[in-house]
């Protein structure tokens, strides 16, 4: 094993299959403590996910939303590979630079922010920042006259799996303009447009949409001697299997920026979060308990009376890594790690450890007959999962074993000063 920061990271000579180093990990009592719970972070993956970004948006820059999972590692190696950071508290901004990574490569991106959280990133010289309404530029107007401010409009996919517009954004008609002149009243300097189409999603020419919007904003905020450089295209991208590839969202993005800001020299920046933190951690949790149960109390169906169902209560739930089933409406599917010798299937549920009844992590699924001390396996568990989860009740966070090919390691990672 060799060590990054304070984080062990096991350095693998080839090429691994994730569920089968789960395996492996399961099995071997010198690696795995007792039945508690763990995530495998691939190293590889996260790597893999960049150089996706890099071949289907060369021309825009990433700043990792720090919010969707601040694990450090993740982290490290995103600042490693070059990534800018997307910042929306004194927390985060202090956790990425901690890192060694310099103001220029932040973005803080909270429309309406703490004031002592302004007045610490004038202290870091964190400029960019962005705005959607008035009281926010007198507000940074007095405690960062160095800011870098950039109009954050309201163009969104309502198909989202999280749509953000109700929260963040102006209308990019009627109030955009106006917000640049009151930016130009109070003497704020506007460096460009932001927009977030929404978490997860389904609809990408709500892209095209907000870079026309951005377009004719520029052209206004030109006009009173703002010099609009940056077009920031904020999240959306997807982390894994998606209604709406992630291919074809970039498509429908190149095919924007050449209608709109063809031979640009504007920088391009977006707010990726899942799209590099999801697919890279598997989480392996221990069944701790399970009881044969009438199917009709599972299926609510009284007609399913006479067979056999069964409930099982796994080592995590909502209130841990689960949290996203409640925070961010996605729903994990797992399955057993190990493969069954049956082929026979039976209805079931799957409760996190909790004494609340609302700790359900899947509910009326057909799988086969699991014992105590059996393992479930959930893949792309990295996105909205452990930066919001707790220790409610007294259970644990899983144990993180991130892993990564001696190649990554030599070629990628080992002599980089973030590390």
């Amino acid at each position: 094993m060799e060590l990054i920061g304070n984080d062990k990271v096991g350095i693998l000579s080839e090429k691994f299959d994730v569920k089968q180093l789960a395996r492996d990990i399961a099995t071997n009592k010198d690696l795995q403590l007792n039945d508690s719970s763990f995530m495998v972070v691939s190293i590889d993956k996260i790597i893999e996910r960049f150089q996706l970004w890099k071949q289907q948006l060369p021309m825009i820059e990433p700043f990792y939303a720090v919010k969707c999972n601040t694990d450090p590692v993740l982290v490290r190696i995103l600042a490693t590979l070059g990534c800018g950071f997307d910042c929306a508290s004194r927390e985060e901004i202090d956790i990425v630079m901690n890192t060694g990574v310099t103001a220029d490569r932040l973005i803080y991106a909270n429309p309406c922010k703490t004031r002592s959280f302004i007045a610490h990133a004038m202290q870091r010289d964190v400029r960019m920042m962005t705005f959607d309404n008035a009281e926010e530029l007198v507000k940074v107007a007095k405690l960062h006259p160095n800011a870098e401010m950039i109009l954050r409009i309201a163009v969104s996919d309502p198909t989202a799996t999280c749509p953000l517009n109700l929260k963040f954004g102006c209308d990019p008609v009627l109030v955009a303009p106006q917000l640049l002149k009151k930016a130009y009243d109070e003497g704020v300097n506007v460096v460009g447009i932001s927009f977030h189409v929404g978490s997860g999603c389904n609809d990408a020419t709500a892209y095209k949409v907000a870079l026309q919007h951005a377009k004719n904003l520029c052209e206004i905020g030109e006009g009173f001697g703002f010099k609009m450089d940056i077009i920031d295209m904020g999240g959306g991208f997807p982390g894994s299997e998606h209604k709406n590839s992630f291919e074809n969202i970039a498509q429908v993005i190149r095919e924007a920026i050449d209608e709109f800001f063809p031979d640009t020299e504007k920088r391009l920046i977006a707010e990726p979060g899942r799209f590099f933190a999801a697919a890279p951690f598997s989480l392996v949790a221990n069944i701790i308990h399970a009881t044969e149960v009438p199917a009709s109390k599972i299926t609510k169906n009284e007609k399913d009376g006479g067979d056999s169902g069964y409930m099982y209560y796994i080592n995590d739930g909502v209130y841990g890594s689960f949290n996203c089933i409640l925070f961010d409406h996605v729903h994990p599917t797992g399955g057993p790690l190990f493969d069954q010798d049956s082929d026979q299937k039976f209805v079931s549920t799957i409760w996190g450890p909790t004494c609340d009844s609302l700790d359900l992590v899947e509910d009326k699924k057909m799988m086969c007959k699991l014992q105590v001390g059996d393992w479930m396996y959930y893949p792309d568990m990295g996105a909205y999962t452990i930066a919001a989860s707790t220790t409610f009740n007294g259970f644990a966070r899983p144990s993180m074993i991130y892993v990564m090919t001696e190649n990554v390691w030599n070629s990628k990672i080992k002599d980089s000063r973030h590390i």
